[in-house]
């Protein structure tokens, strides 16, 4: 039987930061969802670090959009993948020496950043805590590495793209840093990918987002929404707008779209 998609955003869209975990009425949600509509993740994670452990399971999808669009798998196979080149790593970690920005990545389970201290003093603010391993960033330059991460206020974002006229960095919901990302590379991008091996259409799959790095997919799906927390530029380019994370909003969606029935 074909069956549609429906994608889920992960942070402040499925997981819920103030309790850091996913509402009983999303995975009810998802539980319903699932017996007439493939499960999608399309989130600027890496859901294989160790930093998503336990995330995945819970969540159960059929595919994952990992970090931006920049790998894809499908069940335990890789669909696809892409990596920075050399040149662009290294200007990205000179710019960020010269302008102190902490830029870096998380891969496995450990954290190249340059000014590594900006990372630890955003985690405290937000875990009360940092349980970062964190490496010598430059090592970076031996690792194939997909996209990186900024931290800090908005003006650093805007700085990197000023200078950078081949990366995007949609900022998080909480405006402290953003992703780093090709503007070849794409969460709708990489849904595109996965509805073309699972043989069906954008136009018919649902995607819900809270912010901006969830702008493209939110366009480009037959169906866009906005979680009642999501940035409001975000909210203008959807197609609905549901309730907060924390007033189960994935699940009010469903079921106002039809998706699934209360």
């Amino acid at each position: 039987m074909r069956r549609s998609i429906v994608s889920f955003d992960m942070d402040m869209t499925l997981l819920d930061h103030e309790t850091f975990q996913i509402p009983d009425s999303a995975l009810r949600a998802l539980d319903k969802l699932r017996e007439n509509y493939r499960i999608v993740l399309s989130t600027g994670r890496d859901m294989d670090s160790h930093y998503s452990a336990g995330l995945k399971e819970k969540v159960n999808p059929d595919a994952i959009v990992h970090t931006n669009g920049t790998k894809i798998t499908v069940g335990g196979r890789l669909l696809y993948e892409s990596h920075m080149s050399q040149e662009l790593k290294r200007r990205l970690l000179e710019f960020a020496e010269k302008h102190n920005l902490a830029v870096g990545v998380t891969m496995g389970d450990d954290d190249y950043y340059i000014h590594a201290e900006r990372v630890t003093e955003f985690d405290m603010k937000r875990w009360g805590e940092c349980g970062r391993r964190y490496i010598d960033p430059w090592k970076l330059m031996d690792i194939e590495v997909p996209s990186m991460c900024y931290i800090g206020e908005p003006q650093g974002a805007a700085l990197i793209e000023e200078a950078f006229e081949d990366l995007r960095l949609p900022l998080f919901a909480g405006m402290e840093g953003a992703d780093i990302i090709e503007k070849r590379n794409s969460k709708a991008r990489g849904l595109s990918m996965v509805c073309d091996h699972f043989g069906t259409t954008m136009e018919e799959a649902y995607a819900f987002g809270d912010s901006m790095n969830d702008y493209e997919i939110l366009q480009a799906v037959g169906t866009g929404i906005a979680m009642g927390n999501a940035d409001p530029r975000l909210k203008k380019v959807a197609d609905y707008v549901t309730t907060d994370i924390g007033d189960d909003g994935i699940y009010k969606a469903c079921v106002h779209l039809g998706l699934i029935t209360d």
